[in-house]
């Protein structure tokens, strides 16, 4: 365990491209993403965020869990409220930068045959 977990720390390594590949697959969901973007603009909880996404509680709670256990996000409490904050304030960098790239590449992104209508 402590050798793959070394090798997936290694850059280039096969290993580290798996995790990376999952880290990314992470980003790679909608409902992730705009949850994602609420955070970053302030501390929410899950109804604070629901409200801003229009997305059902039990949608927003189940990615909320996918976040927390990949540790994008981190719960608060605060008396009796949970509020959710993204753990790593470098995201924000990473989303802007890939806005400016998906808008660079949105025409070939929308007629991809390999990645599926889905996204769209």
């Amino acid at each position: 365990m402590t050798q793959n977990r070394d090798q997936a720390q290694v850059p280039g390594s096969a290993a580290g491209a798996v995790v990376s590949a999952r880290w990314f697959r992470v980003l790679a969901d909608p409902t992730r993403l705009a949850i994602l973007n609420q955070l970053l603009t302030g501390a929410c909880s899950v109804s604070e965020l629901v409200a801003r996404t229009g997305l059902p509680r039990s949608r927003v709670s189940n990615h909320l869990a996918c976040l927390r256990w990949c540790q994008f996000v981190r719960a608060e409490r605060q008396g009796r409220r949970v509020l959710y904050v993204v753990t790593d304030t470098r995201l924000r960098r990473l989303l802007d930068l890939a806005e400016d790239l998906v808008a660079d590449n949105a025409e070939h992104l929308a007629t991809c045959q390999r990645i599926g209508p889905d996204w769209v």
